[in-house]
């Protein structure tokens, strides 16, 4: 790949760009917003100006609802060899194509993709060159889909460091409908409970709540695209949601009932719930992709002040531990916080002994 389009310059569409530019690739940028062209442009992730003729991949990373569009605008055009999109719905594009006329010929240059990555924000400004690397990167061709397409694209899954992983369309839609659009829509509804809440109980908040809620800041405006692509499946999961909400608001009254046995059946509900919320998050892959580590956690109280992360990190290196993850838990009106160290449980001790050794002082 010597050359490629983007179409929509927003947070993908940029990122990819910015890590095409940076592996020499010649990167044109195009958006329906000619100023947020020129910013990504600005920013290092290639030229707003149009190619000279066609190019060797056009990258399309308009929203869902465009997507087809779009595309079909720029294979009549013959902008490029080979047509991809990274829009999260994928289904609905190629069935959008189909009825807008494209031909087996132009349809077998195009092969829908979803990079599993982003970010709150939105825009050229929230880019960067690193957005996907060591993330999964999904493809869905066809047994149509010509082979130079297909290498296109895990060429560019590869220039942007992504794992590429092959699926069929529509069961990439179901899969991420349960794994990124319904627990969106679920952060969103506990984030809700907060807007008219108690100052004094919000200022109670730790870190199980901005966990949870941590999704429910993204852009409105993107998500209703999203979702609006891909609404069956989610509503379908929604339901189930809903089911075991009622579920568990039976079991909660029962545990306010003066009878002993109404008692001991929503404790047993309640239980039940939480022991599958436990059997479901051992799914979550683990660190690399790998099958989830119980780690133990070495928790470090430090001033909110410049260079400390670093010397705790650099401490943690000398006693020859490796920071499987870290989590940061800020103390609420002090400019003081713990930090969250997670080390194999057999290092912990010794992380413990050597970080206490230098002056930090560790909590249990």
């Amino acid at each position: 790949m010597r050359t490629a389009l983007v179409i929509g310059t927003g947070l993908i569409g940029t990122s990819a760009a910015l890590a095409l530019t940076q592996r020499g690739v010649v990167v044109h940028l195009v958006d329906h917003d000619p100023g947020q062209a020129r910013t990504a442009a600005a920013l290092g992730a290639g030229t707003d100006e149009a190619p000279d003729g066609p190019v060797d991949l056009a990258i399309v990373a308009a929203p869902p609802a465009h997507v087809a569009a779009v595309l079909a605008d720029a294979m009549r055009r013959g902008a490029a060899r080979g047509y991809l999109d990274v829009a999260s719905v994928k289904g609905g594009p190629r069935r959008e194509l189909e009825a807008l006329g494209l031909d087996d010929a132009a349809l077998s240059r195009y092969i829908g993709t979803h990079p599993m990555s982003g970010r709150e924000q939105s825009g050229p400004l929230a880019a960067s060159g690193d957005l996907f690397e060591g993330r999964p990167w999904v493809l869905t061709p066809t047994r149509d889909t010509d082979t130079e397409v297909l290498n296109l694209a895990l060429e560019l899954v590869s220039h942007c460091r992504a794992v590429p992983v092959v699926m069929d369309a529509d069961a990439h839609d179901q899969a991420v409908a349960l794994v990124s659009h319904m627990p969106h829509l679920i952060s969103s509804m506990v984030a809700a409970r907060l807007e008219h809440a108690e100052e004094a109980a919000v200022r109670l908040s730790g870190q199980g709540i901005r966990d949870v809620t941590r999704i429910a800041a993204s852009d409105p405006g993107m998500w209703i695209d999203i979702l609006s692509a891909n609404p069956g499946p989610v509503a379908d999961l929604l339901a189930d949601v809903s089911a075991d909400l009622d579920e568990t608001v039976r079991a909660l009254r029962a545990l306010q009932s003066s009878d002993e046995t109404k008692r001991q059946q929503g404790t047993a509900g309640v239980e039940k719930m939480l022991r599958r919320g436990n059997a479901g998050q051992v799914r979550v892959p683990g660190k690399h992709g790998s099958a989830p580590r119980l780690y133990e956690t070495v928790a470090v109280l430090i001033d909110d002040q410049p260079g400390q992360l670093a010397r705790i990190f650099a401490d943690a290196g000398r006693a020859g531990v490796n920071i499987e993850d870290v989590r940061i838990e800020h103390a609420t009106g002090q400019q003081a916080g713990l930090v969250q160290l997670m080390v194999e449980p057999k290092a912990a001790p010794v992380l413990a002994a050597a970080l206490r050794e230098r002056g930090w002082a560790i909590r249990q």
